[in-house]
């Protein structure tokens, strides 16, 4: 299995913000007064939204314990944000505006009628009558009383009465709506002790009310025969509580609790998931929220499975002032191990442990890792975690190793630093045929001055790996049917570059590559742009080669040391014509590029790790070095041409088109040689003159996109590779689709040709309904290989979902992938829960 160096840019250190606001509103009155003298406690309006506080935490509840969430597939309807209220100062000061303010010196009272509004440290009351009774201090008010607090808690109800110290005292028929826009009703709200908050009949949802009927059901709501606020505890304890769709009840809890939302981390029961399988049945994860403290926790989370006993995972989370790591941590103890009969399951203790952290040096510099250690390979996708657990990750792809890395990475202006160690670990079970990196470094630079008047940079590159076993895959077959490349053969006649490729090389290998590059450009007065570059590339380069079977056919074996030297000059030019009519503008410019340099040394017979993809199209027909990686470089003198359309329409939308060809000028060519890969082979590259590429891409609005991407043979014309793709996006329903053809290539062991559909779209058959789907269909077996078929309705407070998804199961050898199907289904009460299960079955379509 070839390496293939992995970059990361860096990412910013976390940062913990935190925002308070306050509102002030005013309203306008017959009369008003200022009540100092009158009130001795002002903070009597304090009172009532230290009463209503237990009703406003409420409007927020969850029933899993305060901790990040996992993404889902689908989340809710963005809402708009609200601007931030105005802050107003803290004047202590209490203003009453009414139609009538009376004074009854008698009985000690203050009473405000009509239209009434108190104004008190940003906070509202507004209200038909407000008594205030100086001796029992108790506030009372009554008919359609508002009150907004400073952070735009909106509470209404017919009557409240409190005490001035906001012990005791009660609401009737309450009625809040929040600032995210959560509500809650209830008929009586108590007040005692200071802590305590008791709810009568409540109600809580975070659904808008209907417009056309605001007295309807919401989509979803939850009930409460009594709700208690316990404000020392910050927690919420329902009795008695319901869940209702559209006003029927759908499932009843006699008692739950839960942190009230002032409360960020709480320890505390998360929501249960499902999943299913063949081999474990069914499993039941319960995870454990705990919150250690502000800066770590700790999730425990027990998965009971029918058939296999208890999955044990825990995960312990720290965040640092710049950075922060977590490991997780799985075990169970296999009740049913001869379920994985045949398989590396098939063992009584399963675990694993992985671990990463990512941590900021400055602005510039961070360093991190990724670990993963595993009983066996296969633990992670019998039991759907990590990587496994969103089914769609699977769909098209399934990843064939988990990495292990250390990394320092810094990022300039206008540099780049990146150092990693990496290990693979592959979930084939051809771990020996998986490469160690340690390590691999890149760096690139570009001056911030002119060279000679030109742009001058540089790069290098360090890479130093070993592997055990070494890799050969079939091209013909013959040795595909007879098994003359599998690692089993020890035959190394079998083994012959005719017959296999040496995809991974056992040994050890270490390459060290600087280059140094300078270009400059110059537009004469007719327009034309010319562009002389120069480079200069070294690289110094120790293969020791273990001589297992066959490989001595491919590559000498033993230690080789090469200095392999390319330095390149040469010279693009560009000639821009521009063309300007009353429906756009149209520019067409001829491209030439010149490249003189020396032949490849070493070529085809040092290992090739880093540059096996080679794909001639468009994209690279420019590049002065076509090679994917750094383990070949391109040699001998070259010519590339072709020519360049793009116009611009003025009621908007574009159209670029690309052509051209290369040429092999004189010397060797590299994409010739026959390497242990075939790299190059058949690429369009390996002739005198090359095939034709070309490129279209038009846009006509922002609904559609389409693009196509071909490469021609150069004396037939038959099409070598051809895609196209095709994308609309319109208000209900998008899709895309994308066709592939490819012509045979026996150097790379593609005996026939390939053709297949890719295709996906989605569509909102209602407003809050969406069904989505995406296929591949293969045209050369005729046959729909992988699919996914999903449906989902999505708002502001509710989301369900369930999706159908078909993925591949890999095994170690030579056996076929196996075609498995699995199921997700997703259910989310905003500010409630969140909540998913799965399940997979294997066989079917093969």
């Amino acid at each position: 299995m070839s390496f293939v160096a992995v970059r990361q840019t860096a990412l910013a250190a976390l940062r913990q913000h935190a925002v308070a606001r306050r509102v002030r509103a005013r309203a306008s009155g017959v009369q008003s007064v200022v009540l100092k003298s009158v009130v001795p406690n002002s903070a009597v309006l304090g009172s009532v939204f230290a009463l209503v506080l237990g009703l406003v935490l409420g409007a927020a509840i969850d029933v899993v314990a305060v901790a990040p969430a996992a993404a889902q597939s689908f989340t809710y309807n963005p809402r708009p944000p609200k601007p931030p209220p105005p802050r107003v100062a803290n004047d202590n000061q209490m203003l009453v505006q009414a139609t009538e303010v009376d004074y009854d010196y008698n009985n000690s009272r203050v009473s405000a009628v009509g239209n009434v509004q108190l104004f008190y440290n940003g906070t509202s009351v507004e209200a038909d009558r407000v008594i205030y009774d100086q001796k029992t201090k108790r506030l009372h008010a009554e008919g359609n009383i508002r009150m907004t607090d400073a952070e735009g808690k909106i509470t209404y109800a017919n009557s409240l009465d409190l005490s001035d110290d906001y012990r005791d005292g009660f609401v009737d028929s309450l009625r809040v709506e929040t600032e995210d826009q959560t509500r809650m009703a209830a008929t009586r709200a108590d007040r005692s002790k200071g802590n305590y908050t008791v709810f009568e009949n409540g109600v809580y949802t975070a659904c808008a009310p209907c417009k056309d009927d605001p007295k309807k059901p919401p989509l979803w709501q939850v009930k409460g025969a009594r709700i208690i606020h316990d404000q020392n505890e910050k927690m919420l304890y329902f009795e008695n509580a319901q869940l209702e769709f559209f006003g029927v009840p759908m499932a009843y809890i006699p008692y739950f609790s839960t942190p009230d939302p002032t409360v960020k981390r709480k320890s505390g029961f998360l929501m249960p998931g499902i999943t299913q399988t063949g081999t474990y049945g069914f499993g039941v994860d319960i995870p454990y929220y705990w919150a250690i403290a502000p800066d770590y926790d700790a999730t425990f989370t027990p998965r009971i499975t029918s058939k296999q006993g208890v999955l044990l995972q825990a995960e312990f989370r720290q965040r640092l002032s710049n950075g922060a790591y977590q490991v997780r941590l799985y075990g169970i103890d296999q009740l049913d191990p001869n379920a994985f009969a045949g398989q590396p399951g098939n063992r009584q203790f399963r675990g694993g442990v992985d671990t990463k952290g990512q941590f900021a040096l400055n602005d510039k510099w961070v360093f991190g890792w990724d670990g993963i250690l595993l009983s066996d390979y296969m633990f992670l996708s019998d039991y759907r975690l990590a990587q496994y657990r969103d089914p769609f990750n699977s769909f098209m792809s399934l990843p064939t190793e988990a990495i292990s890395q250390l990394y320092l990475t810094g990022v300039g202006s206008r540099s780049f630093f990146d150092v990693r160690a990496i290990h693979y670990l592959s979930f084939s079970g051809n771990q020996q045929t998986v490469p160690v990196v340690y390590p691999v470094l890149d760096y690139s630079n570009v001056l911030n001055y002119p060279v000679f008047g030109g742009e001058f940079s540089y790069k290098t590159n360090f890479v130093n790996l070993s592997r055990e076993q070494a890799v050969f895959d079939p091209i013909t077959a013959q040795a595909n049917t007879a098994g003359l490349c599998t690692t089993t053969s020890a035959d190394p006649r079998a083994r012959l570059p005719t017959q296999c490729l040496l995809r991974a090389t056992p040994g050890t290998y270490t390459r060290l590559t600087a280059q140094a590059e300078w270009r400059r450009s110059f537009t004469d007065p007719l327009g034309q742009i010319w562009t002389p570059f120069a480079i200069l590339r070294a690289d110094a380069i120790n293969a020791n080669v273990s001589n297992q079977p066959g490989v001595a056919n491919f590559l000498p074996t033993g230690d080789t040391q090469a200095l392999r030297l390319m330095p390149t000059v040469g010279l693009e030019y560009r000639y821009p014509f521009i063309n300007v009519q009353p429906w756009g503008t149209t520019t067409i410019e001829p491209i030439a590029q010149i490249i003189i340099r020396p032949n490849e040394t070493y070529a085809g017979r040092l290992p090739n790790e880093d540059a096996q993809s080679m794909v001639f199209d468009a994209s690279n027909l420019f590049s002065v070095d076509k090679f994917s990686g750094y383990d070949r470089v391109e040699g001998g003198g070259r010519a590339n041409v072709g020519v360049q359309a793009t116009t611009q329409f003025d009621r908007g939308g574009t159209i670029n088109v690309l052509f051209g060809q290369s040429y092999q000028l004189f010397g060797m060519n590299s994409f010739a040689v026959q390497d242990a890969n075939n790299t190059g082979i058949g690429s369009g590259l390996d002739k005198t003159v090359s095939d034709y590429v070309a490129r279209v891409d038009y846009s006509p609005n922002r609904t559609y996109t389409f693009s196509m991407r071909s490469r021609f043979d150069q004396q037939t014309l038959n099409v070598q590779r051809f895609e196209a793709e095709a994308r609309a996006n319109f208000d209900r329903w998008s899709v895309a689709l994308t066709y592939g053809n490819y012509a045979a290539d026996p150097a790379l062991g593609y005996l026939d040709r390939r053709e297949g559909i890719l295709g996906s779209g989605s569509v909102k058959v209602a407003p809050n309904w969406i069904v989505s789907g995406a296929a591949r269909w293969d045209l050369a077996a005729n046959k729909i290989n992988q699919y996914v078929i999903g449906a989902g309705y999505v708002d502001d407070c509710f989301v369900l979902a369930a999706n159908y998804v078909t993925s591949y199961n890999y095994t170690a050898g030579t056996t076929p992938p196996v075609l498995s199907h699995a199921y997700m289904l997703q259910i989310g009460l905003r500010t409630l829960a969140n909540s998913s299960s799965t399940g997979s079955a294997a066989g079917g379509i093969q």
